[in-house]
């Protein structure tokens, strides 16, 4: 089975979402829950934007021990120079650094040219090498960008000392074919030298498919956050891509070795951090999720629970539920008190 490494971004792009606050001190019970999971790397936060996340950083760096610790900056001396200092006791440290490559950034929003972009991301990776030895670039907006100067920023990154990559899907624009195509594209040039991380957003619904579909053509990362959370629609949620790679593991011939007992202890955790509640009908963690009134359904899952489950709720921390009402059999609702009038 082909290792997927897990980058979990809850506490940073997750975190970023209007009204998702966090203060220090929740973020590191969130990272110590996410590293009982079993979660690769758990990027902590963005610490040149603000007091609380520069100090959210160093205290998940102080704590987490088994799971990299990740801050994220922009390609600015300043903000690397304050990520780096974040992360000093972190006894597994990665700096996540990111510039935008598509000539719609670079000219409304940056106002660089292809060539200052392609030496500022020498430089500044060359900078954050000397103090960093793990460094991942993250090409902002790659979707949207000319395939052929990906890769001369991909080029420039790898000579530069990067040594993972992010293709990001910024603002969700992507359709699962398209997605697949460019990590192929990519894993052909440069699999053999660096790792490949998928960064999906949700704005039209796909991030979970875009996720899969980069798996299913060599990425060998994936970031995600617990239950989706993110800007606009969202990020990938972890717990609907490991799912699914655990459902479709022959398919995918892929294992992230995640502890997935844990997903909805974590899952919980989180919403209530932020105090917040998932949509019924939410996958995984939702409590629809195993949650059967339908008549059909109850017979079935009775007889076979694999009729409509799955996998078993126990798999991830979840117990199976019953509710009886209308949409019950007239028996299962007699035996509950409940009167059902049939045409």
């Amino acid at each position: 089975m082909r290792k997927i490494s897990i980058f979990d971004t809850t506490l940073r792009d997750g975190e970023q979402a209007p009204g998702n606050t966090l203060s220090p001190e929740n973020k590191l019970e969130i990272a110590l829950g996410l590293e009982r999971l079993g979660v690769d790397t758990i990027e902590a936060g963005f610490p040149a934007s603000s007091r609380e996340d520069y100090k959210a950083v160093e205290l998940v760096s102080q704590n987490v021990k088994n799971s990299y610790v990740c801050a994220l900056a922009r390609a600015k001396r300043e903000d690397i120079k304050k990520a780096i200092k974040s992360l000093k006791s972190a006894k597994k440290k990665r700096l996540h650094i990111f510039l935008a490559t598509s000539d719609l950034h670079l000219k409304s929003k940056l106002k660089l040219s292809r060539d200052e972009a392609l030496k500022l991301i020498s430089r500044e990776i060359n900078y954050a090498k000397k103090y960093i030895s793990d460094i991942t670039f993250g090409l902002e907006d790659a979707t949207r960008s000319d395939p052929n100067f990906l890769e001369q920023v991909i080029d420039t990154a790898i000579r530069a000392g990067a040594n993972a990559i992010t293709i990001a899907d910024t603002i969700g624009y992507c359709i699962p074919k398209e997605y697949g195509k460019l990590i192929r594209r990519i894993v052909n040039l440069y699999g053999n030298k660096i790792t490949i991380s998928t960064h999906c957003h949700n704005d039209l619904g796909l991030a979970t498919a875009n996720t899969l579909a980069g798996v299913e053509n060599g990425a060998n990362e994936i970031q995600v956050t617990m239950n989706g959370i993110g800007e606009r629609g969202g990020n990938t949620a972890l717990e609907e891509v490991v799912m699914g790679l655990y459902v479709k593991r022959d398919y995918y011939g892929c294992e992230t070795g995640l502890n997935i007992r844990k997903i909805f202890d974590v899952s919980k955790l989180v919403y209530k951090k932020l105090r917040r509640k998932a949509s019924s009908n939410k996958p995984i963690v939702g409590k629809n999720a195993f949650n059967h009134e339908a008549g059909v359904h109850q017979d079935g899952i009775q007889k076979n629970p694999e009729t409509y489950e799955l996998f078993p709720p126990e798999l991830i921390g979840r117990k199976r539920k019953f509710t009886y009402g209308i949409h019950s059999g007239r028996d299962a609702c007699m035996k509950h008190g409940i009167k059902k009038n049939l045409v």
